[in-house]
């Protein structure tokens, strides 16, 4: 799967950054400089995918 980091800002100014294609904590080190460079974080909320191991990511890819 592509690793991807997308960017939305909302009407009213407000941002957040999600991450798809990622497994573990690998999203967050992707994402950081991004979260620096935008200012404070109010609230994550972190995907199944967080969860999982790189190995365990590739057997639900091929549906085992």
């Amino acid at each position: 799967m592509n690793q991807t980091i997308e960017i939305i800002i909302t009407a009213d100014g407000q941002t957040r950054i999600e991450t798809k294609g990622f497994t573990g904590s690998d999203c967050r080190t992707a994402s950081r400089f991004l979260e620096q460079a935008l200012g404070q974080t109010a609230s994550e909320q972190l995907k199944p995918e967080f969860y999982l191991s790189a190995s365990e990511e590739e057997h639900v890819q091929e549906g085992l």
